[in-house]
């Protein structure tokens, strides 16, 4: 038995295709299919069902894999330690961050760490919460950024800061008027919203209790995108809240438009998450110090504010 078997076929149950799992790990589908094959002849097991599609893990297969993750988790430590003496940052980091964090905290950070440390390589996908989850547990993803707190105990989390929602109310809106705002005055409006899966949409809610999704008469938007949202309530009215960090993106004409909650302000606390098994410290810590270097001050506190779940 080899490590080598050991990742293919943990690549084959995360990619759940041998032409993928292949493509993965930079070797053709025959010999990545040998060395699977080899690995059940030794073991006399099947550990995938091939009759199925896409290819799903047997019953023992299922617990093979299982071990597997945490055997090729425990021997990335060797390389590990040896970074940690080398007081090195590099190697390959895998990074998932939500949609409503990506384009307002990582160009700053991803700058900053190619110029600071040439010899890492940064692997970065914007996924919903739920498949970063997902994929840190199956080894896809090295971290994740996010909102929390997640209460998963496979999963811990790091706070990072915390970001305030604002609303973002048409000129049409009697609450425009309004120089701050507080949960109960969204009640009765119309409140533009990103899709279901989205963890903002669900703090949103969380917020308004009782407000009404907008949707016009022949319309009903879905969309995953913080500048979508702006652009609906800019053409069409109604309302809808952002993350702070938004608020840079804005030209002055719509920065008329943010209210401030009134005290305490609704947050989300944003964190690096890891599965419980990551052993990338260095990178890990690399990573942070980055986003703590452009991240506001009075953001990196909780005081008198309110955190959202999610």
């Amino acid at each position: 038995m080899t490590l080598v078997q050991l990742e293919y076929v943990v690549a084959v149950d995360t990619y759940r295709s041998f032409v993928t799992a292949a493509d993965k790990c930079f070797v053709t589908q025959p010999t990545l299919s040998m060395q699977v094959q080899k690995l059940e002849e030794l073991l006399n097991v099947k550990i995938f069902d091939r009759s199925k599609q896409p290819v799903s893990p047997t019953e023992i297969g299922v617990q093979i894999i299982a071990q597997a993750r945490i055997v090729l988790q425990e021997s990335g430590k060797i390389k590990e330690l040896i970074s940690s003496q080398q007081q090195d940052v590099l190697g390959e980091l895998k990074i998932g961050v939500i949609p409503t964090i990506a384009p307002y905290l990582l160009p700053e950070v991803i700058s900053a760490m190619l110029e600071k440390y040439p010899e890492l390589k940064l692997l970065i996908w914007e996924y919903t919460t739920e498949d970063i989850i997902h994929h840190l547990k199956t080894g896809v993803l090295d971290c994740g950024i996010l909102a929390t707190p997640l209460t998963d105990p496979n999963i811990n989390e790091t706070p990072l800061y915390y970001e305030n929602f604002v609303s973002y109310i048409s000129k049409s809106s009697k609450l425009y008027k309004k120089k701050a705002v507080d949960a109960e005055d969204l009640n009765d409006e119309n409140i533009w919203l990103l899709n279901e899966g989205h963890c903002m949409r669900n703090q949103v809610l969380n917020i308004c209790r009782s407000t009404k999704n907008n949707r016009l008469q022949g319309l009903e938007y879905n969309t995953g995108s913080v500048e979508t949202l702006v652009r609906m309530v800019d053409l069409n009215g109604g309302a809808t809240l952002l993350p702070e960090l938004a608020i840079a993106e804005l030209n002055a004409k719509q920065t008329s438009k943010i209210r401030h909650f009134k005290s305490p302000e609704p947050v989300r606390e944003i964190s690096l998450v890891t599965h419980k098994n990551f052993i990338k410290k260095r990178m890990l810590n690399a990573l942070k110090e980055e986003i703590l270097e452009i991240i506001p001050k009075a953001m990196k506190q909780k005081k008198k504010k309110d955190i959202v779940g999610i």
